[in-house]
């Protein structure tokens, strides 16, 4: 059955089937992306102008956490995108507090001796406070809420068609904003030398915004079938932008 085309308020009590599903996966991903920058800054040894192409870890996850907005807003809306949006906010917040509590906690005595305090700070205390936690929730914010309301946009402008241009056109100014905003902060704050931010910036950039596009035909066809499985095309009212809502 061919989804039906409706404004978001017409589809208020329409029971979705796979939203709790995307969210989800939305969620651990851009979790996992968190981790995953506070451990590692990988170098791939090659330079753009005589900038090293070097990244932290997260920058592997993050794309799809972005992807997976795509979805969620081409799929289901911007208000519902939103609400997806503070969710994988409080889940930040949630693990950052988690891992600040066991830093803090004392640490058994062989642990101690085989694996020490030092071991976990220097890989994961940055999940746990100061600069990334600052730079990751400002980043992250900025970077999904444009992301989800140019997708909107752009949907209800083009009258649902031309959806590569919503997916990278969005991913071109949200990936800016979320690269711009968290490598400025994590190096302000010392998570990062000064000396990297040009190579960690331009890299994650770059990366983010291929990514997104390599991957084009696979949000067709998700979305695709989303539609198709929960019967609606929703196109966005655009009537309530305000992102502190919920």
């Amino acid at each position: 059955m061919e989804p039906k085309v409706k404004s978001e308020t017409k589809t208020s009590q329409h029971q979705f089937k796979y939203l709790d599903l995307v969210t989800v996966a939305f969620t651990v991903v851009l979790i996992l992306s968190n981790f995953a920058s506070s451990s590692k800054i990988i170098d791939w040894g090659i330079s753009i102008g005589g900038i090293p192409l070097a990244f932290d870890a997260g920058t592997v996850f993050f794309p799809f956490a972005y992807i997976f907005g795509d979805i969620l807003t081409e799929v289901y809306g911007y208000n519902r995108t939103r609400r997806v949006i503070w969710i994988g906010f409080g889940a930040l917040i949630f693990t950052f507090l988690m891992f600040w509590l066991i830093r803090i906690l004392p640490g058994e005595a062989t642990w101690q001796a085989t694996v020490g305090q030092g071991a976990f700070d220097a890989v994961l205390s940055g999940i746990s406070f100061g600069g990334i936690v600052l730079a990751s929730v400002l980043g992250y914010l900025f970077g999904s809420f444009a992301n989800s309301v140019i997708m909107a946009a752009l949907k209800k402008v083009t009258a649902g068609k031309h959806l590569w241009l919503r997916t990278i056109g969005s991913t071109i100014i949200g990936e800016f904003l979320d690269s711009a905003i968290f490598i400025a902060i994590a190096s302000l704050t010392g998570v990062f030398p000064w000396e990297l931010f040009w190579s960690l910036t331009l890299t994650n950039y770059i990366f983010k915004v291929a990514i997104e596009a390599l991957f084009t035909p696979v949000t067709y066809w998700v979305t695709g079938k989303l539609k198709k499985a929960e019967g609606v095309d929703i196109i966005s009212d655009l009537t309530d932008l305000n992102p502190l809502s919920f």
